[in-house]
């Protein structure tokens, strides 16, 4: 069994990973609520809250820039906002032809985006942050104290979990093909047509050899006990320093807010 591509836990030694997930998760979330109030154009509170999160980084063990590498992958999602730069009121930069259309990109409408982007590159690193100090049956135990619904919780934490064993099915059926030479009828990649009855051959035997096995493993967890709890074998307990890491917290996105709304924009 491979590691889990989700799984992107970090064994460390740290005061981030000796914290209380519960605290964890609500300061995520708090962190989350604070990047998206913040004002168009803020940048120098923008600003202090990647230096935060940079601090958070070391305090966790991980290199400065572990999360906003990894933010990255969000950008492809925020392709969505690129029309804020046109639809927005202002003073036009330039006139894009684009066939029968002229899009014209405003200065108001390019620093929305840029603070949109970059409102959720930092909420995508404190997610980041999150899982990378945090076990996933942690994180579920978490959740349950919080009082997210255990259905919920539970849907979560099976989908984590064999999402991995979706991964392996899918990796043996293409070794499967390959192994017997599947390269088509005229023995090279063979036509669009013809990958594509392979292909939906392939999505067919996973679908069914995933539908059997979630009837195996509901009737193993019943026959266990299985009850809809997720237990952890770490006792979560709210200590000093939890609360010492809260007001910490705390302070820095007041005092980020503050800069956001006490120093110009412009």
């Amino acid at each position: 069994m491979h590691v889990h591509a989700l799984d992107r836990f970090e064994a460390r030694d740290s005061a981030l990973h000796r914290s209380d997930p519960r605290l964890k998760i609500v300061l995520t979330l708090a962190v989350a609520l604070s990047n998206a109030a913040l004002p168009d154009g803020s940048w120098l509170a923008m600003g202090c809250m990647q230096a935060l999160l940079v601090l958070a980084a070391l305090a966790g063990g991980l290199r400065p820039w572990y999360a906003v590498v990894r933010s990255a992958v969000a950008l492809p999602f925020m392709l969505a906002a690129t029309t804020v730069a046109f639809v927005t009121p202002g003073v036009p930069v330039a006139q894009i032809a684009l066939g029968p259309w002229v899009l014209t990109p405003t200065v108001e409408g390019l620093e929305r985006l840029a603070s949109i982007v970059l409102r959720a590159l930092l909420s995508v690193q404190v997610a980041i942050l999150l899982t990378a100090t945090t076990r996933v049956p942690d994180l579920l135990h978490a959740l349950g104290h919080l009082g997210v619904p255990s259905a919920l919780v539970s849907v979560v934490g099976l989908m984590v979990r064999y999402l991995t064993v979706l991964v392996d099915e899918a990796q043996r059926l293409m070794r499967g093909t390959q192994s017997r030479s599947a390269a088509g009828p005229d023995g090279t990649g063979g036509s669009v047509f013809w990958r594509a009855r392979v292909a939906g051959s392939m999505v067919g035997q996973l679908f069914l050899r995933s539908y059997e096995r979630s009837e195996r493993v509901h009737q193993a967890m019943l026959a266990r006990g299985m009850d809809g709890r997720h237990l952890t074998l770490y006792g979560h307990v709210v200590r000093r320093r939890d609360h010492a890491l809260a007001i910490i917290a705390i302070v820095g996105l007041i005092a980020v807010h503050i800069i956001a709304r006490a120093i110009p924009i412009r």
